[in-house]
């Protein structure tokens, strides 16, 4: 029988951006923290960490040392007893029930995928740090086989690059996967010449469609001058292991397919049997207490999060707006609940090596000023000096050199004592 543990009054349950962020805002006050993994990671930096600019060790946070008043339990929620006030955790030796005072709900979200043929065999996620590992992995694979293809056809297929979803993910990711490719043929003299065929496809009639039309407009310029092939009002229709057929009738050859089109809430929100609405957010207050629950509070990707500074509209799943809400919420388990209310300073995104767009206060920024905007903004917010420092130490070291071109396929996966 799972025993019982008693830890400090405020549970958390979730270590990303905006557990982690409530965790830290307590300081002192402490609290415990149950996530699957010891970090924190930092989404915004992904895409450079998938391309080779960034270590993606740098694009972590440790959580002991990022929340260095609260105690770290890796394991994940399995179980709630809401009258005893209790959640079981499940970790790599045990099974238990850990008490609480207050409960902060914030498992984040998976990848929202659709029933289309053959995209949970062959389409590749790009959410977490060992998707985009793999991702990387997976690119420089396709620059292998394509060196070592005997037909023109199948250099074509390893040399063609489908992502879906033409948000900030897809977007910034595309951008960087074709620099990644850009410096590496240099190794590869039989390809200098071979073209490649990079495509974004989204359902929308626009790509970006959360940012001014301007900057948006400017993004799609930017990708159509190098070359990319941009699909919009466009959907997937059926993904083989060797081709992509879209809703426009074109079946492309391929063997690579990024799937970024959008998230929805973990499937461990249904564990709490809290209200959700029609997307299977969790329902809460302008105050983010759970609607109808006295001690459970939730925010993040995970949850339906009012704010009064734009009423008709509830936060979207940004790491800016889990920030904020993770600062109203440590106060208001400090002292008297106040309504969330924040309003956006801006967006940015980058779109490859020296070029991106921002929208700062109303002032609208693009190519090397959005670029550097946009990587000074995510330096401010990536906790901690020592990886801030580690972060420019990296950018430094692109400024002179290209980028490394080292499969890192192994690691994680030792052969262990076989031969």
């Amino acid at each position: 029988m799972a025993g019982v543990r008693e830890p400090r009054g405020v549970l958390v349950l979730g270590g990303g951006f905006a557990g982690a962020s409530v965790a830290r805002e307590l300081g002192s006050r402490g609290a415990t923290i149950v996530s699957p993994e010891n970090y924190m990671l930092y989404t915004p930096m992904l895409p450079e960490a998938a391309s080779g600019t960034l270590e993606p060790r740098h694009v972590v946070v440790p959580l002991r040392a990022m929340c260095p008043h609260a105690d770290l339990v890796l394991g994940r929620a399995v179980a709630h007893d809401e009258a005893e006030r209790r959640i079981q955790v499940r970790t790599e030796d045990e099974l238990f029930w850990l008490t609480y005072d207050q409960l902060v709900v914030t498992v984040g979200a998976v990848s929202r995928t659709l029933p289309i043929p053959g995209l949970a065999e062959h389409g590749l996620g790009f959410k977490d740090l060992a998707d985009a590992i793999e991702l990387r992995n997976h690119v420089l694979r396709r620059l292998e086989a394509a060196n070592a293809a005997g037909t023109e056809a199948h250099r074509r297929r390893e040399l063609t690059f489908v992502f879906v979803g033409a948000g900030y993910a897809g977007v910034e990711a595309l951008a960087e996967l074709s620099d990644l490719v850009r410096d590496a043929l240099r190794y590869y003299p039989r390809l200098r010449h071979e073209p490649q065929h990079w495509v974004l496809v989204d359902a929308a009639p626009k790509i970006l469609p959360e940012i001014p039309t301007r900057l948006g407009e400017y993004a799609a310029k930017e990708l159509e001058r190098r070359e990319v092939d941009i699909r919009v009002s466009t959907t997937l229709e059926e993904l083989t292991g060797q081709t992509a057929r879209l809703s426009d009738g074109e079946t492309l050859l391929t063997h690579t397919l990024v799937w970024t089109a959008g998230v929805r809430p973990s499937p461990a929100v249904e564990i709490f049997d809290l209200p959700t609405d029609e997307r299977g957010r969790i329902v809460v207050e302008p105050t983010l207490r759970v609607e109808g629950r006295e001690r459970i509070w939730a925010l993040g990707d995970c949850a339906r999060v009012p704010n009064e500074a734009t009423p008709d509209h509830p936060d979207p799943p940004t790491c800016q707006h889990a920030l904020r809400q993770a600062r109203r919420l440590a106060k208001n388990l400090k002292g008297d609940p106040k309504p969330y209310r924040y309003r956006m300073l801006g967006q940015v995104a980058t779109l490859g090596r020296g070029k991106g767009i921002a929208d700062v206060l109303g002032l609208h920024l693009r190519g090397f000023p959005g670029w550097w905007v946009t990587r000074t903004y995510h330096l401010y917010q990536l906790p901690l000096f020592t990886r801030k420092l580690r972060v420019v130490v990296d950018w430094t070291v692109a400024l002179f050199f290209r980028r490394d071109i080292v499969e890192l396929g192994m690691l994680g996966r030792p052969k262990g004592l076989r031969d």
